[in-house]
């Protein structure tokens, strides 16, 4: 696959739509020799943050908007992926950095803040912009990569 190319999609701010992004995740990911573990991984990631958008942007809308993604990729081994919306924008509690939810309970962790969890734990790197609506920016390094550098 051709280095530092990039695929946008834009799709109807619905549940039934989320199929779609993890469909193209998992075309972009294979293509780029991903281990299965690695697609995986990104694509509950990558569904989480189409959840949060669908379930909460657009305040459950049934024509509320539409949800982009974009799949960048940088090199032969690194995969951005940034799902955004221009709905009403979330503001997450705390450093997203430094989540600290181990240890806790179910009942004691927030609204949203074990999607942002998870995303964080299967991504290499996660950041969210809430400028005009709410962008997701995750990344992931090719597992092989990292090792063949070391």
């Amino acid at each position: 696959m051709k280095n530092d190319a990039n695929v946008k999609l834009s799709v109807p701010a619905r549940p039934e739509f989320v199929d779609l992004v993890r469909l193209t995740l998992y075309g972009i990911a294979a293509k780029m020799n991903f281990s299965y573990e690695e697609i995986e991984d990104m694509k509950v990631a990558v569904s989480e943050a189409c959840n949060n958008a669908v379930l909460h942007a657009y305040g459950g809308e049934e024509n509320g908007g539409s949800v982009d993604v974009r799949f960048d990729i940088l090199g032969e081994d690194e995969l951005r992926i940034t799902v955004s919306d221009s709905g009403e924008s979330f503001v997450p509690s705390g450093d997203l950095q430094s989540s600290n939810l181990l240890g806790k309970s179910i009942e004691e962790i927030q609204s949203g803040g074990l999607g942002l969890y998870l995303m964080q734990a299967l991504m290499d790197s996660v950041e969210v912009r809430t400028q005009q609506g709410t962008a997701v920016v995750m990344s992931k390094r090719r597992e092989a990569a990292g090792k063949a550098s070391v």
